[in-house]
């Protein structure tokens, strides 16, 4: 039987971030960036629980905690602006943003 190793979810975290960072770089939709955004927060938490597994201490979990409760107030505050910016322009095209400039 293969044993799960902290180097398998290291690596399933390295993949989760790469697919996060591809999809900021790649995509102009600003929901979908908020998706990417999302998935590299998450990948961040697989590693604080693994290591917190494996080093048998429960601060990786809290600060795995901590970073869902700021990814939540991001989502609700990214998801306001969108709303806000969805109602003067009808477009969630990031190119389209330069509103936010002075």
């Amino acid at each position: 039987m293969l044993e799960i190793t902290p180097a398998h979810y290291m690596v399933l975290s390295a993949a989760l971030f790469m697919i996060g960072v591809i999809g900021v770089m790649v995509r102009r939709n600003i929901i979908i960036i908020f998706m990417s955004i999302e998935l590299m927060l998450n990948a961040v938490n697989v590693n604080l629980a693994a290591f917190s597994q494996q080093w048998q201490h429960v601060m990786g979990q809290v600060f795995a905690i901590f970073v869902i409760a700021v990814a939540a107030a991001e989502a609700a505050v990214g998801l306001g602006i969108i709303l806000a910016f969805y109602r003067n322009k009808e477009t969630v095209n990031i190119d389209e943003m330069n509103v936010m400039r002075w």
